[in-house]
């Protein structure tokens, strides 16, 4: 699975630096995750940390 970054994104880039992946990248209006490297900290977190630090809730799980 892997998280995605909705339009909330309000650009503060808290979440990058955060990515243990380095999946998180700035794009050209918003933050952006790669979802081929996203592994929702998996192995790494307990919990997504993009999820955590970020200060508008706006990184989520992709649905099928």
């Amino acid at each position: 699975m892997a998280l995605y970054i909705t339009d909330e994104c309000i650009n503060c880039a808290a979440c990058e630096p955060e990515c243990p992946t380095e999946a998180i990248t700035e794009g050209d209006d918003i933050y952006e995750i790669d979802a081929e490297k996203c592994v929702e900290c998996d192995d790494y977190f307990d919990e997504p940390q993009c999820q955590e630090v970020c200060p508008v809730d706006c990184c989520l799980p992709i649905e099928d």
